[in-house]
């Protein structure tokens, strides 16, 4: 089983603080855009004018139709509007990371990826953390919303898949255009469902939109297309569990969402079930042998 170099264990990491910050900060945005307005400008300021600069991409058109069909338009359209429901920030970064579960299943089904015994191990002790989180929410949220947060997690796990098969040579590059193909639908979906937009929004709405479309849009999945190309997908996607750290940290700072022990023991669990699933156990090496003796020599 593959394990996580040094510095891309920093990059995984970095990322998760990247993501889970990103749930307070979209909570900002929808405040002053509908979502699907909002899901649509996030990927149009993400593509343009770096699309005029990093050129044509080297991967077939259908795998970058697919990532922006699912990973894109399709994730974050649901997500945005089941935040707009009533999912607040630090729940929503918890229900997301069912994605991990979705990227397992797909990859296992879908590309002949092996599910060892210490990745689910791992992953259970994980999920035993978020499980607990789950019940000391309470269920805060509204079902419809919670019901399209899940399914938001599942067009991400189905993302993962079609960006690990693509295998992009250029990350960066690559999210530039499935951002170009994820606004256009988003905006028209805007369009027709939630009318005639307005882009009257204060200061703190825009640089909540520079933040999502820049830092943790193509940054933030440039990353991850980056570790997505040199390891298994269900090798890379149990550090996003570390999500919810970080987004509940930052919804309890920032929105006053309760950060109680039990959260705080859910947080010990997710970590260490990620860190167990990460990485590999070490067999020792035989000693080597002096030339001439064998197994039975003394």
């Amino acid at each position: 089983m593959t394990t996580l170099r040094p510095l891309h264990l920093a990059l995984a990491i970095g990322l998760a603080a990247v993501w889970g910050v990103n749930f307070v900060v979209m909570q900002v945005g929808l405040e002053h855009f509908p979502p699907l307005l909002y899901a649509g400008l996030r990927f149009a300021l993400a593509a343009f004018p770096a699309l005029l600069l990093v050129g044509r991409p080297a991967v077939r058109w259908r795998w970058i139709a697919a990532v922006a069909a699912t990973l894109g338009a399709g994730q974050f359209a649901l997500l945005l509007v089941g935040m707009r429901a009533g999912m607040p920030a630090g729940l929503t970064s918890l229900v997301l990371q069912m994605q991990v579960l979705f990227t397992i299943l797909f990859a296992v089904t879908l590309l002949g990826e092996r599910l060892t015994a210490r990745r689910v191990t791992g992953l259970a002790v994980a999920f035993g953390g978020l499980a607990l989180v789950a019940a000391d929410f309470g269920g805060s949220g509204p079902i419809g919303a919670f019901a399209l947060c899940v399914a938001a997690s599942a067009a991400w796990g189905l993302g993962n898949v079609a960006q690990r098969r693509a295998a992009p040579p250029d990350a960066l590059r690559f999210m530039v255009w499935v951002s170009a193909l994820s606004s256009p639908p988003l905006l028209l979906l805007s369009l027709w469902l939630e009318g005639v937009p307005t882009l009257a929004a204060p200061l703190e709405g825009w640089l909540s939109l520079l933040y999502v479309a820049f830092v943790s849009t193509l940054g933030g999945f440039g990353v991850w297309g980056f570790l997505l190309r040199r390891y298994d997908a269900s090798t890379v996607a149990p550090y996003t569990l570390l999500v919810p750290v970080f987004g509940m940290s930052t919804a309890a700072l920032f929105t006053g969402e309760p950060l109680t022990w039990p959260r705080l023991a859910a947080a010990v669990l997710i970590v260490t079930g990620v860190l167990y699933a990460g990485t590999r156990r070490r067999i020792p090496e035989p000693p080597a042998r002096e030339p001439g003796k064998t197994a039975l020599a003394k």
